[in-house]
């Protein structure tokens, strides 16, 4: 195993003082212009490596990031992961990442474990903080920022970017209107509170506008599931047959994961999409438009997300004045829903 260059080492190389080579390597004044680059250079040379622990101790950046993912099993965070990412490397930030597992517990000793490793910034997407958590980051004083978090209460402390749900699930409801579509069902993400609740009522509102009435048999929410993988597909597939013997010809689900779920339960019943039922997801994800039919969505911008809670944690480390952000959600027209017959 190769030995870990020490200041020492360096010390002895150039021929000074243990606290010459410090402070050179700290760009301190006390040292020569000329000394500090020599030193500098010979740093480079042996393959010295800074302790981002001690420097963190002495109250130095360490140049971490820390992020927090519900689950790496969604394609979904992929593509967050992948902005911040981009951002952070721009920065010669590291990034370390870890998944909650739609926990709030486990979210909270993540963000701990974060601490004790002494990042920079925390970014967490998803999040199931409440204000005793959000209490708690307050006392670590480690910067952070949410994506599309999930706490119903309003948390005063953080800062937060997230998607526009109510006007993209109501773009997804207004679209299948517009279709001839009269009998509109939902498959709902219990365990996804804030962004079903928003999508929920985006759907209620747009079928209230067209003059149609609620129908609870056209609405089913999967019930959250603490403490383990939320698998949307799954509950798709599981929860669509209830709907479709309401009598729904078109479905708008709490996600493209979801939306999977039900074309494959459109599969085992023999229904084709869209001839018997229209289908409309949310995220747009990669795999959107590779199944069959493509799927039609609603856009999250992803890569942008990752992006925009990178820069505003950048912000925030900064000292700046970091503002909530929401970007638009979009819905992009695909194959998967038709035309009612005699309708427009």
């Amino acid at each position: 195993m190769k030995k870990t260059v020490s200041i020492q080492d360096i010390a002895q190389a150039a021929g000074v003082s243990h606290t010459t080579v410090s402070r050179a390597l700290k760009d301190s004044p006390l040292i020569s212009a000329e000394v500090r680059e020599h030193i500098q250079q010979l740093a480079r040379e042996m393959g010295y490596i800074p302790n981002a622990l001690a420097q963190s101790l002495r109250g130095q950046p360490t140049g971490t990031i820390g992020v927090v993912v519900t689950t790496i099993g969604d394609p979904f965070f992929s593509r967050v992961v992948r902005g911040i990412e981009e951002v952070a490397r721009r920065e010669n930030l590291s990034i370390f990442l870890s998944t909650s597992n739609n926990d709030p517990e486990r979210e909270l000793a993540v963000i701990e474990t974060f601490h004790r490793r002494r990042v920079d910034g925390i970014i967490v997407a998803d999040s199931r903080l409440n204000e005793q958590y959000e209490q708690r980051l307050v006392e670590i004083h480690v910067p952070a920022v949410l994506i599309n978090h999930q706490a119903e209460a309003r948390l005063e402390h953080l800062r937060s970017v997230s998607s526009d749900d109510y006007g993209g699930a109501r773009a997804a409801v207004e679209y299948l209107l517009g279709l001839g579509h009269r009998a509109i069902g939902y498959l709902g993400a219990g365990s996804r509170p804030r962004s079903n609740r928003i999508r929920m009522q985006a759907y209620c509102d747009a079928l209230q506008a067209a003059g149609i009435p609620f129908h609870d048999e056209w609405v089913h929410v999967e019930p959250p599931q603490a403490l383990a993988y939320v698998d949307d597909v799954a509950a798709g597939r599981r929860y669509l047959p209830q709907l479709l013997e309401s009598g729904v010809t078109a479905v708008f689900c709490y996600n493209d994961m979801t939306a999977v779920g039900a074309l494959l339960a459109c599969r085992d019943l023999g229904r084709a999409v869209p001839r018997d039922l229209s289908l409309v997801g949310f995220d747009d994800i990669e795999l959107a438009q590779y199944v069959t039919p493509p799927l039609t969505t609603v856009h999250q911008p992803k890569l942008r997300l990752g992006q925009t809670a990178m820069q505003m944690l950048l912000g925030l480390l900064s000292g700046g004045d970091v503002q909530d952000s929401v970007l638009p959600a979009e819905l992009v027209i695909r194959e998967s829903c038709i035309r009612r017959v005699g309708c427009g």
